[in-house]
């Protein structure tokens, strides 16, 4: 589950922080708790990256339905 903590992250925030977490994991010599812990911390901040994509998606998408109808609405 998302803490407070991480919904207030920013996209940018939650993406630097996802690639150093990758970073750490693939550099190995962390012991097994270490990259579940890591593993588990990324998938969090793959959550609040996807919400903000999401979310980016959602308004593009209005304004461009909004601006399609204003567009038909113009021709007649």
């Amino acid at each position: 589950m998302t803490s407070k903590a991480d919904e207030a992250l920013s996209y940018e925030q939650a993406r630097d922080e996802l690639i150093e977490v990758v970073r750490r994991l693939e550099a190995g010599g962390t012991t097994l708790e270490e990259s579940l812990a890591l593993w588990e911390r990324g998938e969090e901040l793959a959550k609040v990256c996807r919400r903000w994509l999401e979310g980016a998606r959602a308004r593009l998408d209005a304004a461009l339905a909004e601006e399609e109808g204003g567009a038909e609405g113009a021709d007649e």
